[in-house]
């Protein structure tokens, strides 16, 4: 095995998979938005999953090849993998909404979609800033606002679900689809807090 001297280049392979978070958002809010093209947008989400774990292994095979490396292994580790996480709870919820023939826009699962597709936005601005511990805290503000935005969307989804008499197959599927969104804003308030506490560490 090839040992490098201290490589920066994890912070390029940090951008590139937190890109892929901004993808596999965008990809998921137009799989609720246009859910008669499920099937193609739930193969783009899936290749933008596949494409993280691709990232991730590389994150992982360079912690081994690098003598030094310019944050703690234990930390790119961690940042890898909950970033690598928030990619995984996506394709989980699009392969849900093909298990559960979803076929119709529903505007709850859109507005929690934009919520996280938001967020995804500024935790990939929190990595790119990820040596600025300033932007880095202002990310992880913002996004734990967006987190309290979707529980409260959450929160309201599910309540109506149960409101009159509901259809129970729907009540089921949906609120699986509501959990898995919410879970996943969740990841990223996650991904957050380790974020920062890299960032401070290093600071």
């Amino acid at each position: 095995m090839r040992f490098l001297p201290k490589d920066e280049g994890f912070f390029g392979l940090f951008d590139q998979l937190s890109a892929r978070l901004n993808s596999s958002a965008a990809f998921l809010r137009e799989l609720f938005q246009h859910p008669e093209r499920l099937d193609e947008l739930v193969a783009k989400v899936k290749a933008e999953e596949h494409a993280a774990d691709a990232l991730t292994y590389e994150i992982m095979q360079r912690i081994d090849r690098s003598f030094v490396t310019p944050l703690d292994r234990e930390d790119i580790h961690l940042l890898a993998n909950r970033l690598d996480n928030v990619v995984d709870l996506m394709d989980g919820t699009a392969r849900r909404a093909t298990m559960f023939h979803i076929n119709e826009r529903r505007a709850p699962a859109i507005e929690m979609m934009d919520v996280l597709v938001e967020t995804c936005a500024v935790l990939a601005q929190g990595v790119k800033e990820i040596r600025n511990p300033q932007a880095v805290h202002k990310a992880a503000r913002q996004v734990k606002v967006l987190e309290e935005k979707a529980d409260a969307l959450y929160g309201k989804a599910v309540s109506d679900l149960f409101a009159g008499k509901p259809d129970p197959l729907e009540v089921i599927k949906w609120k699986e689809i509501y959990d898995n969104l919410e879970h996943a804003v969740d990841e990223c308030e996650d991904v957050a807090n380790v974020l920062e506490s890299i960032s401070l560490k290093n600071s």
